[in-house]
Formats: structure tokens, sequence, C-alpha cells
């Protein structure tokens, strides 16, 4: 299977229980409860296991507690009340390895399509495409994958990033962070305590209500004696030969820079969704879901997590969506009982 690093149930030659495309928390937290109930199935991902939480700033601290973020009822056993990346992404392996979930990953689902009881799932590594056939699906893929863009010329230089890691790369260098809410606050401090130059550009008049209550005191404190630089009701209009243009209540400015980070949120993944007849609302992307069984407005075809927010990311987290696994494998048993 090449780079596809496939563990499959014995019978992924014939009929899956469930498939579920997705293998973050919310695609962990369906699988235990597909195991429980006895199901043949399988977690597919274009990437490895939580490949979101990789992608997360290297030492970035949760706001939930732990007990909020458990799943499969595995206790979180860290001593830290607030658990940071580095913990979340061993916990979430432990359960998957708990459960001996079976993962295709590194595979990516392209085409979802109901074929009278069945649904075919077609996948594709580097190395070759493939076809599984399922009772039902389950899409838990999220909204990290598609961070916002600005839309503007010149986003695309290889200066200009849409994910923060860590700060240490730009020691004494000029920082431009766009956004202003929990992510380019906490990145715009985290730069400047490691010795960045740094700038914050945000369209509204100050930090987003959104802002942690813990943060805002710090972020605010910071701008106000002048270590942070701050251009609020400002936009970007484009990013030069190290240079960041924007538009504000002084005019046109550019404000140089060593690097830039965009991170003004993300954007559900739809189109799997809309190409598998899933029926969305154009403005703000929310799908038909019930959200009693969380099946779609496909038969059989199942949203979880964040995906039934639409484009209010905001609303639906780890600790909310803990019990779509439950709902989900509970309808699916339920319906394969009244067809007996």
């Amino acid at each position: 299977m090449g780079r596809s690093s496939v563990v499959e149930s014995q019978a992924d030659q014939g009929v899956l229980d469930l498939l579920v495309v997705g293998a973050g928390p919310t695609g962990i937290a369906i699988g235990a409860e597909a195991r429980r109930a006895g199901m043949d199935f399988l977690l597919v991902d274009r990437g490895p296991l939580v490949a979101n939480l990789l992608a997360f700033p290297t030492f970035m601290r949760f706001f939930t507690t732990r007990d909020l973020l458990e799943v499969g009822g595995i206790p979180f056993a860290v001593p830290d009340d607030k658990p940071d990346r580095r913990q979340a992404i061993a916990y979430y392996q432990s359960v998957a390895r708990t459960f001996e979930l079976p993962l295709a990953a590194h595979e990516e689902v392209i085409e979802i399509r109901r074929e009278e009881a069945f649904f075919s799932v077609k996948s594709r590594t580097e190395d070759e495409e493939r076809t599984r056939w399922t009772q039902a699906v389950a899409l838990a893929t999220g909204y990290f994958h598609n961070p916002q863009r600005l839309g503007v010329e010149g986003e695309d230089q290889p200066w200009v990033s849409y994910r923060y890691l860590e700060p240490y790369a730009h020691f004494g260098m000029r920082v431009v962070v766009v956004g202003g809410g929990n992510s380019a606050a906490e990145t715009a401090l985290d730069l400047w305590r490691n010795g960045a130059m740094v700038t914050l550009v945000h369209r509204g008049e100050t930090l987003k209500p959104s802002i942690k209550y813990w943060l805002r005191p710090d972020a605010e404190n910071r701008i106000e004696e002048g270590s942070i630089e701050a251009h609020f009701c400002s936009t970007v209009v484009g990013f030069g030969d190290h240079e960041v243009e924007i538009e504000g209540p002084e005019g046109r400015r550019r404000l140089p820079a060593n690097a830039a980070y965009v991170l003004i949120g993300y954007t559900p993944e739809v189109d799997l969704m809309r190409r598998s007849g899933v029926v969305l609302d154009d403005e703000s992307l929310l799908p038909e879901c019930d959200l009693e069984t969380c099946e779609s407005n496909v038969p059989g075809l199942y949203l979880a997590g964040t995906l039934q927010a639409g484009r209010r990311t905001d609303k639906i987290f780890i600790e909310n969506s803990r019990d779509h696994g439950a709902k989900i494998v509970s309808h699916i048993r339920n319906r394969q009982l009244a067809e007996i």
C-alpha cells in the first residue's frame, strides 16, 4: 500500500458497518463507540492520526479542562488541569491503541456515493485509488485544514504563513500578525516574548470580544505600552517584497516584515459534503442535519463535530461534540435491528 499505512479490518473487502472520514478526536470518539458496539468499521484520514493537533502551536495549552477532552470513557490522566498539545496528542493516541481502532492513514476520501443499500467510498493515496463499501458513513473532517485567506496579491509568498508553530526563528526580526482573535493575540505575545518585533493588524476597532478573559489584559497592556504595535480598523490590501500593505484610518501604509502570520480563522470544508449530496445553506454553510442522530439529509450519511456548525466554527468543540459518536452508532444499530 505504499505510504498509506493502512491497518484494516478483516472484512475490508466486504461491506463495513461504518466508515469514518477523519481521525481527529471526533473520529476517534466515533471509533470507540463503534468498537463497543461490535461494529466492523474503519477510520480514513488524509493525514496521520490527530493531524489537526499536530498543526497546533508547539506549546499550545487547551482552554478546556482535561475531563472535558476525554473520549471513549478513557480518563485523561495528567496532573495539569488544562492539558497542552503534547499531552493531548499522547492521550488520543492511547485511546486509539486501547480500542485498537483500524486506521487508513495518509489516504484521502474523494468520493462518497449512495448505491442502493450501501455507500461506495473512493479514496486515494500517493500510489493508488481504491473503493470500499459500507452501510454508513460518518464525516468528521473538522475545519483546521482550511484556514481563511485574505484573497490579496502576494499572499502565497513563502514568508506569509497561515499557521503558527513557534517563535524561535523570528528572534530580532519584524513580524506582522493579521487578526484579532485568540490565535492572533497569543501568537503576537509569544513572538514578542521571544525577541521578535511584532505588529498586529486587525480590521476591528479592538481585539475580538471572544478573546479569552486572561489573555485580553495581557495583549491590551502590551499594545498600550507600545511593546506590540497595533493597527486597528485596518485591512491588508497586499503583500509586497517583505512588506505588508495596509489601509486604515491613516490611509495606506507599508509595514516592513521578515515574516507575516495571517490568523483570521477557518472555514469548514464542504466540497466533499456537497458532492455526497448533503444540502447546505449557501451563506452560513449549515448542513441539513438531525441534531438528535447526526444524520444528514442523505440517509446513512452522518455529520459529526464542527461540520454541524457551518461557518460558526467557534460553536462546536471537542467538549460539546463528544456525544456525536454515541448518537451516530446508536442510530445505525437501531436501524440495523429494525431491518432484521
